[in-house]
């Protein structure tokens, strides 16, 4: 092609261009970058495709599979209740290791309050216990913790703290716990 072949063609372009208008002359190059785009971007994105399934064959694993649990009853709840508690007879005993865990946790405890009660709609007994300590704020909640821990079938139903001054470092806590206890030595349901 000679130049003057070129500046026919680019001369008949201005024109055809400018018989479509602005608007359309931008819709027709919009169309044509976005030709370009899809063109350019196609092999990347295989090229990416193929990289990741790749990377995963590389790492294929086995298929992990997952139990699915049947779902828990109230029934089974309740059976696993009356399994937890404990015994009667071994309330004084259940005391005594509370003693321990407070002295265990560096705390000063006096004398507690003690009262057993039988629930007959649920068919146990309950041994509440009613502890005043005193010592650090931390070694209190350390203790309820412990007791929580140790005696499975305990609650802890109150805590309650005093301070007789601002910068006073110990505290006065009274903490009460109840025991459930089943009234048979199996510890199961009656």
């Amino acid at each position: 092609m000679n130049n003057t072949s070129l500046a026919a063609i680019g001369l008949r372009l201005r024109l055809a261009l400018a018989a479509l208008g602005p608007v359309l002359c931008g819709a027709v190059l919009l169309m044509l970058l976005s030709g370009a785009a899809l063109v350019w971007l196609l092999p990347q994105g295989e090229l990416q495709a193929e990289r990741h399934r790749q990377a995963m064959r590389a790492a294929a694993m086995p298929p992990v599979a997952t139990a699915v649990a049947a779902p828990v009853t109230a029934n089974d709840n309740l059976i696993l209740f009356y399994q937890t508690l404990g015994e009667k007879r071994h309330a004084e005993q259940q005391v005594r290791t509370l003693f321990a865990l407070a002295d265990k946790a560096g705390l000063a405890l006096s004398q507690g309050e003690y009262k057993g009660a039988y629930e007959r709609n649920a068919g146990l007994y309950t041994y509440q216990v009613t502890l005043p300590v005193k010592g650090s704020y931390d070694k209190v909640l350390q203790f309820g913790m412990l007791a929580l821990a140790a005696i499975p079938f305990a609650s802890l139903d109150e805590i309650s703290f005093k301070r007789e001054t601002i910068g006073d470092p110990a505290v006065e806590a009274r903490l009460r716990l109840t025991l459930f206890m089943a009234a048979d030595t199996s510890g199961g349901a009656r």
